[in-house]
């Protein structure tokens, strides 16, 4: 089956059933395929993103941008554990998941619908939540406290990722309007670009005027490897090891490279040197942006849906810098990239342009509408439910060292470490 033709059946597929019901046994090459793919997923989120957000953070800040990000991902880790996907992805209402996969109990030995057991998808699904919680939070690396995140992280799992997660791929309402995210481009990368965007005013600019960027290799280093890693999470969600997983890939790389020399053909333009981060910065927004329709476009179509993220992210970023403090762009890149994607995705898919096309009985207006209303609607509730988690948390643990605390930089005052020691 075609994906684009699949997706308005797969929220169903996904949902648990009982175990009882299952009469075939999984595949063990889908299932290693899916296992491998999420630890892709988590090596782009962790060692990737916290290289990526220390080299980008002040010489003061990167240890500390650091642990923030691995905080982040492990409290969101156990919270996935604990009842994150049984909110995204057990049997409930329209608008959220039930209770009957708490501390992941009565998980199926295989996946209705699918080939792998239900823990590899639990697994695989992990990752997406670790990943979209590690990418937010470094909006605020170097001025938010690390219990403050380490309490704030679980919150957002539960108040805002699972409730997205489960309108588009549990069975919600999204879902059943007809909005399509093939891997994450509403899900993960919308979600955690407006989630850090709120992040970034409630926090505030940093009270010294010193720069970030301190350490630019590391930038380069962290964001190439959240480039290649982010191939497990466009090739699992084919659910198998199958063609649809290998067009994926090709697409996501095809995406990411157009993006990244448009993102220096706009630096070049503006009068601006091509930056070597910006080439990270510039395919990062064509992966956000290619998340969402992977497996449905062309190879045309994926590079030009590459270079439109691109150039709608790099001009974005220049504006958002005038009024909110986001080193890694990580609004502009991910969040507007990722809406990009999102829009374009109707286009795309017609076969007029090399995409798979839709099922009997939907038009590609229809569709656009749907995507417009699923990325309104998942941009408004990660501003709004992260804000209102960033406050809740906030009145318990302070979300802002002191002013002291900020000028001796983060790394001392609370890791009594230092990022470089030239003793």
């Amino acid at each position: 089956m075609r994906p684009a033709l699949a997706l308005p059946v797969l929220a169903a597929l996904l949902l648990a059933q009982p175990a009882a019901a299952q009469v075939a046994a999984p595949d063990s090459g889908d299932t290693g395929w899916m296992i491998a793919c999420a630890l892709l997923l988590l090596l782009a989120a962790l060692p990737g993103l916290m290289l990526r957000h220390a080299g980008l953070a002040n010489v003061r800040h990167g240890l500390a941008a650091m642990a923030q990000t691995l905080v982040a991902g492990a409290t969101i880790l156990l919270g996935w554990g604990l009842a994150g996907y049984s909110l995204a992805y057990a049997p409930g209402s329209e608008w959220l998941g039930g209770g009957s996969n708490l501390l992941l109990a009565n998980l199926a030995p295989l996946r209705d619908g699918l080939t792998v057991p239900e823990s590899a998808f639990v697994l695989f699904q992990m990752g997406f939540a670790v990943l979209a919680g590690a990418i937010a939070v470094g909006a605020i690396a170097g001025r938010a406290r690390l219990g403050w995140v380490a309490a704030f992280a679980p919150l957002w799992l539960l108040l805002v990722f699972a409730p997205i997660t489960h309108w588009m791929w549990g069975g919600g309402w999204l879902a059943q309007l007809g909005a399509m995210d093939f891997a994450g481009g509403l899900v993960v990368h919308v979600l955690a670009g407006f989630s850090a965007l709120a992040l970034a005013l409630v926090a505030g600019r940093p009270r010294d005027a010193q720069g970030g960027g301190h350490a630019h290799i590391l930038a380069i280093a962290g964001g190439a490897l959240f480039w290649v890693s982010y191939a497990g999470a466009v090739g699992g969600w084919a659910l198998g090891a199958t063609d649809d997983a290998a067009t994926a890939i090709l697409n996501l790389f095809f995406a990411a490279c157009a993006a990244s020399l448009g993102w220096a053909l706009v630096d070049r333009l503006l009068g601006a040197h091509a930056s070597a981060t910006g080439l990270l910065s510039g395919a990062i927004a064509g992966l956000a942006a290619i998340s969402a329709s992977a497996a449905m476009v062309g190879t045309g179509g994926a590079m030009l849906i590459g270079l439109a993220a691109a150039i709608i992210a790099r001009i974005g970023a220049g504006f958002a810098s005038a009024w909110i403090d986001d080193p890694a762009h990580i609004f502009a890149v991910h969040g507007l990239g990722g809406a990009t994607g999102a829009l374009l995705l109707p286009l795309f898919v017609l076969p007029l342009l090399g995409g798979v096309g839709f099922d009997a009985g939907i038009t590609a207006t229809a569709s656009l509408l749907a995507q417009a209303i699923g990325l309104v609607v998942i941009a408004l509730w990660a501003l709004v439910g992260t804000a209102i988690a960033a406050l809740i948390v906030s009145i318990l643990v302070p979300l802002r060292a002191t002013p002291q605390a900020e000028a001796d930089g983060p790394d001392a005052v609370e890791h009594g470490q230092q990022g470089w020691d030239f003793r």
